[in-house]
Protein backbone atom coordinates (compact mmCIF):
# COMPACT_ATOMS: atom_id res chain seq x y z
CA UNK A 1 0.00 0.00 0.00
CA UNK A 2 1.18 3.54 -0.54
CA UNK A 3 -0.09 6.67 1.35
CA UNK A 4 0.52 10.31 0.24
CA UNK A 5 0.05 12.55 3.13
CA UNK A 6 0.76 15.76 4.53
CA UNK A 7 3.18 16.71 7.18
CA UNK A 8 1.72 14.50 10.13
CA UNK A 9 2.26 10.64 9.97
CA UNK A 10 -0.41 8.24 9.85
CA UNK A 11 -2.23 6.39 12.58
CA UNK A 12 -2.24 3.02 12.41
CA UNK A 13 -4.47 0.64 14.26
CA UNK A 14 -5.94 -3.19 13.98
CA UNK A 15 -3.98 -3.68 10.73
CA UNK A 16 -5.07 -7.83 11.18
CA UNK A 17 -2.65 -9.26 8.59
CA UNK A 18 1.04 -8.75 7.63
CA UNK A 19 1.55 -6.04 4.99
CA UNK A 20 4.57 -3.33 4.05
CA UNK A 21 3.28 0.51 3.35
CA UNK A 22 5.01 3.21 2.15
CA UNK A 23 4.14 6.37 3.29
CA UNK A 24 5.49 9.43 1.38
CA UNK A 25 5.44 12.82 2.82
CA UNK A 26 5.50 15.80 0.04
CA UNK A 27 6.73 19.23 1.17
CA UNK A 28 3.56 21.24 1.13
CA UNK A 29 5.25 24.05 -0.65
CA UNK A 30 4.77 21.73 -3.81
CA UNK A 31 1.26 21.86 -3.75
CA UNK A 32 0.59 25.42 -2.49
CA UNK A 33 -3.51 26.24 -1.60
CA UNK A 34 -4.17 22.59 -3.12
CA UNK A 35 -7.01 20.81 -1.78
CA UNK A 36 -6.48 17.41 -2.25
CA UNK A 37 -9.19 14.79 -2.24
CA UNK A 38 -8.79 12.21 0.60
CA UNK A 39 -9.06 9.09 -1.88
CA UNK A 40 -9.17 5.15 -0.47
CA UNK A 41 -8.74 1.99 -2.51
CA UNK A 42 -7.56 3.80 -5.35
CA UNK A 43 -4.78 2.36 -7.88
CA UNK A 44 -2.73 4.77 -9.63
CA UNK A 45 -0.39 3.62 -11.85
CA UNK A 46 1.58 6.72 -12.13
CA UNK A 47 1.45 6.86 -7.63
CA UNK A 48 2.91 3.40 -8.02
CA UNK A 49 5.81 4.06 -10.55
CA UNK A 50 6.95 6.81 -8.35
CA UNK A 51 6.74 4.98 -5.21
CA UNK A 52 8.52 1.52 -6.39
CA UNK A 53 11.35 4.16 -7.15
CA UNK A 54 11.41 5.73 -4.00
CA UNK A 55 10.77 1.83 -2.28
CA UNK A 56 13.75 0.78 -4.03
CA UNK A 57 16.53 3.11 -3.01
CA UNK A 58 15.35 2.19 0.64
CA UNK A 59 15.29 -0.95 0.35
CA UNK A 60 18.66 -1.97 -1.66
CA UNK A 61 20.17 0.75 -0.06
CA UNK A 62 20.83 2.28 -2.88
CA UNK A 63 19.78 6.07 -2.32
CA UNK A 64 18.84 7.83 -5.44
CA UNK A 65 20.54 11.73 -6.32
CA UNK A 66 19.34 14.50 -5.10
CA UNK A 67 18.22 15.71 -9.07
CA UNK A 68 15.79 12.49 -9.60
CA UNK A 69 14.25 12.51 -5.80
CA UNK A 70 13.12 16.68 -6.51
CA UNK A 71 12.28 15.66 -10.05
CA UNK A 72 10.16 12.41 -8.87
CA UNK A 73 8.70 15.08 -6.11
CA UNK A 74 7.44 17.59 -8.51
CA UNK A 75 6.13 15.13 -11.10
CA UNK A 76 4.13 13.39 -7.90
CA UNK A 77 2.93 17.09 -6.72
CA UNK A 78 1.48 17.68 -10.31
CA UNK A 79 -0.16 14.57 -10.64
CA UNK A 80 -1.78 14.97 -7.49
CA UNK A 81 -2.50 18.49 -8.04
CA UNK A 82 -3.83 17.69 -12.02
CA UNK A 83 -5.99 14.43 -10.70
CA UNK A 84 -6.99 15.07 -7.23
CA UNK A 85 -7.37 18.76 -6.77
CA UNK A 86 -10.91 19.88 -7.06
CA UNK A 87 -10.43 23.41 -6.23
CA UNK A 88 -8.36 23.80 -9.15
CA UNK A 89 -9.70 24.00 -12.86
CA UNK A 90 -9.10 21.30 -15.47
CA UNK A 91 -5.22 21.84 -16.86
CA UNK A 92 -3.18 20.55 -19.78
CA UNK A 93 -0.83 17.62 -18.78
CA UNK A 94 2.51 18.28 -18.81
CA UNK A 95 4.21 18.11 -22.23
CA UNK A 96 5.54 14.64 -22.97
CA UNK A 97 3.36 12.60 -19.86
CA UNK A 98 1.01 10.29 -21.15
CA UNK A 99 -2.98 10.83 -20.33
CA UNK A 100 -3.67 9.33 -16.22
CA UNK A 101 -6.18 6.66 -18.46
CA UNK A 102 -3.48 6.23 -20.95
CA UNK A 103 -1.13 5.19 -17.98
CA UNK A 104 -4.07 3.03 -16.24
CA UNK A 105 -4.61 0.85 -19.62
CA UNK A 106 -1.11 0.01 -19.83
CA UNK A 107 -0.79 -0.75 -16.34
CA UNK A 108 -4.13 -2.92 -16.94
CA UNK A 109 -2.62 -4.77 -20.07
CA UNK A 110 0.08 -5.47 -17.80
CA UNK A 111 -1.58 -7.10 -14.59
CA UNK A 112 -3.00 -8.87 -17.46
CA UNK A 113 -0.24 -10.59 -19.14
CA UNK A 114 2.49 -11.05 -16.40
CA UNK A 115 2.69 -14.19 -16.71
CA UNK A 116 3.26 -14.10 -20.28
CA UNK A 117 5.53 -12.34 -22.98
CA UNK A 118 5.23 -8.23 -22.52
CA UNK A 119 7.26 -6.48 -25.24
CA UNK A 120 7.25 -2.36 -25.87
CA UNK A 121 5.82 -2.70 -29.06
CA UNK A 122 2.69 -4.33 -27.29
CA UNK A 123 2.83 -1.66 -24.65
CA UNK A 124 3.24 1.00 -26.81
CA UNK A 125 0.44 -0.84 -29.52
CA UNK A 126 -1.76 0.11 -26.06
CA UNK A 127 -0.77 3.59 -26.08
CA UNK A 128 -0.64 4.31 -29.55
CA UNK A 129 2.07 5.34 -29.78
CA UNK A 130 5.96 4.24 -31.09
CA UNK A 131 7.85 2.60 -28.79
CA UNK A 132 10.61 5.13 -28.92
CA UNK A 133 7.59 8.00 -28.05
CA UNK A 134 6.07 5.53 -25.43
CA UNK A 135 8.95 4.81 -23.41
CA UNK A 136 10.19 8.33 -23.20
CA UNK A 137 6.46 9.67 -22.30
CA UNK A 138 5.91 6.43 -20.01
CA UNK A 139 8.95 7.10 -17.84
CA UNK A 140 8.33 11.14 -17.92
CA UNK A 141 4.97 9.82 -16.39
CA UNK A 142 5.58 7.46 -13.70
CA UNK A 143 9.64 7.75 -13.54
CA UNK A 144 10.19 4.42 -14.20
CA UNK A 145 11.23 3.09 -17.88
CA UNK A 146 8.49 0.48 -18.95
CA UNK A 147 10.58 -2.21 -18.66
CA UNK A 148 11.45 -1.28 -15.06
CA UNK A 149 7.88 -0.83 -14.61
CA UNK A 150 7.00 -4.77 -15.47
CA UNK A 151 9.89 -5.89 -13.47
CA UNK A 152 8.40 -4.11 -10.48
CA UNK A 153 5.00 -5.64 -11.60
CA UNK A 154 6.02 -9.01 -11.28
CA UNK A 155 8.13 -8.75 -7.95
CA UNK A 156 4.90 -7.10 -6.03
CA UNK A 157 2.91 -10.35 -7.55
CA UNK A 158 5.82 -12.89 -6.67
CA UNK A 159 5.98 -11.30 -3.39
CA UNK A 160 2.60 -11.85 -2.79
CA UNK A 161 2.57 -15.05 -3.70
CA UNK A 162 5.60 -15.88 -1.40
CA UNK A 163 3.31 -14.53 1.58
CA UNK A 164 -0.02 -15.34 1.15
CA UNK A 165 0.44 -19.25 -0.65
CA UNK A 166 2.24 -22.02 -0.19
CA UNK A 167 3.02 -22.32 -4.17
CA UNK A 168 7.04 -23.08 -4.69
CA UNK A 169 9.13 -20.53 -5.39
CA UNK A 170 9.76 -22.06 -8.96
CA UNK A 171 5.99 -22.10 -10.13
CA UNK A 172 5.76 -18.39 -8.42
CA UNK A 173 8.54 -17.38 -10.70
CA UNK A 174 6.92 -19.20 -13.85
CA UNK A 175 3.80 -17.66 -13.10
CA UNK A 176 5.09 -14.02 -13.04
CA UNK A 177 6.69 -14.44 -16.66
CA UNK A 178 10.62 -15.99 -15.63
CA UNK A 179 11.03 -18.98 -17.48
CA UNK A 180 14.85 -18.93 -15.47
CA UNK A 181 14.46 -19.71 -12.29
CA UNK A 182 17.84 -18.46 -11.05
CA UNK A 183 16.89 -15.22 -12.87
CA UNK A 184 14.11 -14.30 -11.32
CA UNK A 185 15.87 -15.33 -7.88
CA UNK A 186 18.39 -12.33 -8.86
CA UNK A 187 16.25 -10.18 -10.15
CA UNK A 188 13.90 -10.65 -6.87
CA UNK A 189 16.80 -10.19 -4.51
CA UNK A 190 17.75 -6.79 -6.08
CA UNK A 191 13.94 -5.42 -5.90
CA UNK A 192 13.22 -6.15 -2.60
CA UNK A 193 16.44 -6.86 -0.81
CA UNK A 194 16.57 -10.66 0.55
CA UNK A 195 16.03 -14.21 -1.55
CA UNK A 196 12.60 -15.17 -2.36
CA UNK A 197 12.84 -17.93 0.12
CA UNK A 198 14.00 -15.91 3.38
CA UNK A 199 11.26 -13.35 2.74
CA UNK A 200 8.87 -16.57 2.94
CA UNK A 201 10.92 -18.00 6.04
CA UNK A 202 10.67 -14.45 7.78
CA UNK A 203 6.90 -14.17 7.55
CA UNK A 204 6.65 -17.67 8.55
CA UNK A 205 8.71 -16.52 11.40
CA UNK A 206 6.23 -14.01 12.36
CA UNK A 207 3.39 -15.90 12.19
CA UNK A 208 4.22 -18.76 14.62
CA UNK A 209 5.79 -16.15 17.05
CA UNK A 210 2.91 -14.59 17.03
CA UNK A 211 0.80 -17.77 17.55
Amino acid sequence: AVFVTGAEPISWSEVGDWTEALEIYLDPELLPGAEVETRFDLRDAVVLGIAHVLRRAHVVDEPIADIEASTLAHRLAAHLADEYDGSRPVRRRPAGTLERRTVDQVAEYVEAQLGGTITLDQLAGVASLSPFHFARAFRASTGLAPHRFVTARRMQAARSLLLDSAVSVVDIAHSVGFTNVSHFRRVFRREHGVPPGQLRSRQQDRTSHSA
